[in-house]
């Protein structure tokens, strides 16, 4: 008899282990299938803030630019302009030779500007084209998880589906600054 109990405490335990198991199982399926969802939904709303960024920064960035390069030629015009001016025309020719020689004119810097500009276009579009990299993967990990064995079974009865790649457009905001220096 005291056999018989032991044996029968034995099977109980297994049942209840492969109970527990089977219920532990069932549980993270659902669970990880959830943290792809939510890894997926982070990517999207990265690609977003990336987007929004480029929207904010660019046209910004272009005004800065041209506002630079307007200043730099108005700075270099007076500047022609006050060495040009004389009333004897030979002086003025000799001036002119003596000043393209000994004179400096102002250094000009617009270059560097649109250097900078050229680094931030290839910096932000690099940033989006990761973002959308990173969303890209998640999907494929999404889709990987939820068509396995028996994944798939488990999570098709929960109504977990697969998830298509999208072309991602977002629409970014109208509210974006512009001109600043109008």
């Amino acid at each position: 008899m005291n056999k018989s109990i032991k044996l029968t405490l034995i099977i109980v335990g297994i049942v209840w282990a492969v109970v527990l198991f089977v219920m532990f199982t069932l549980n993270s399926i659902p669970n990880k299938a959830i943290s792809y969802e939510e890894q997926i939904t982070t990517a999207q709303s990265e690609i977003k803030i990336q987007e929004k960024r480029r929207a904010d920064l660019i046209p910004n960035l272009v005004d800065c630019v041209k506002e630079y390069d307007k200043h730099e030629y108005e700075t270099l015009m007076a500047v022609v302009e006050a060495r040009g001016t004389s009333s004897d025309s030979s002086v003025q020719e000799i001036q002119t030779m003596i000043n393209a020689v000994a004179e400096q004119y102002p250094d000009l810097k617009s270059n560097e500007n649109y250097k900078e500009l050229m680094n931030e276009l290839s910096t932000t579009e690099n940033k989006i084209a990761q973002v959308r990299s990173n969303y890209n993967e998640w999907v494929t990990k999404y889709n990987s998880y939820i068509r396995k064995f028996p994944n798939r079974q488990i999570l098709s009865f929960l109504g977990y589906e697969i998830t298509e790649y999208q072309k991602l457009t977002f629409d970014v905001s109208s509210d974006a600054p512009t001109n600043l220096f109008n």
